[in-house]
């Protein structure tokens, strides 16, 4: 068990809504972004993916830390590495981020008028003097109903630029807002991050937020 002044989380994205998600636990932040091999089979199944990812990640920003320390920060007494991946999964097909416009253009187009599922993987790796705890790993899954759209709406939102570094081209807290029609399952997962299934995670090792 730690305390809360004594635990730092090293979040393993660069992902600004990430940033902004993980700051709900009050808790002091690291940035610190993954070089983790992204690539998987293409047989695996959407839960496998995001999780596997999410620890891929978390495991890298673990080694770099293990390698250079930490260099925005003192060293504190305890961490957890975080690791978060999203993957939109549309008639079995898994979707990620647009390679180019084209691209982005074609995943809209794929879920406009329809439900499709969002995959979003979580991973805690310990770290410090809680290093003897292992990993955590878990997912959630949420259905987004998208409205209809004219291809005059998909390209003008591809050429707002909010779609190109998300997966499956929107953004549900920016203009991608506009097209939602219905989301059922966990916002904040839909945006990046699972909130709830992370401070669910963190309270394992005795973390105990906003006390």
């Amino acid at each position: 068990m730690t305390e809360n002044n004594k635990l730092t989380l090293v979040l393993a994205s660069s992902s600004p809504r990430r940033q902004e998600l993980i700051g709900l636990m009050k808790l002091p932040v690291i940035v610190r972004a993954s070089n983790a091999d992204e690539s998987v089979p293409e047989e695996w199944e959407p839960a496998r993916i995001v999780e596997e990812l999410s620890l891929r990640k978390a495991k890298a920003t673990a080694d770099s830390i293990a390698e250079e320390g930490f260099t925005q920060t003192s060293a504190p007494d305890s961490w957890i590495n975080v690791g978060s991946d999203t993957i939109v999964v549309v008639d079995g097909k898994v979707l990620g981020k647009p390679a180019d416009q084209e691209d982005a253009f074609q995943m809209l187009s794929s879920l406009q008028g329809r439900q499709h599922e969002v995959y979003t993987g979580v991973a805690c790796l310990p770290g410090g003097s809680l290093g003897d705890e292992p990993p955590t790993v878990s997912h959630t899954v949420s259905r987004v109903t998208f409205s209809p759209m004219s291809e005059g709406e998909i390209w003008g939102y591809v050429r707002t630029g909010e779609p190109m570094d998300k997966a499956g081209a929107y953004g549900v807290q920016g203009m991608g807002a506009l097209y939602i029609e219905k989301i059922e399952g966990d916002f904040f997962s839909v945006m990046g991050l699972p909130v709830n299934k992370l401070y669910q995670m963190l309270q394992q090792v005795g973390l105990r937020t906003c006390t």
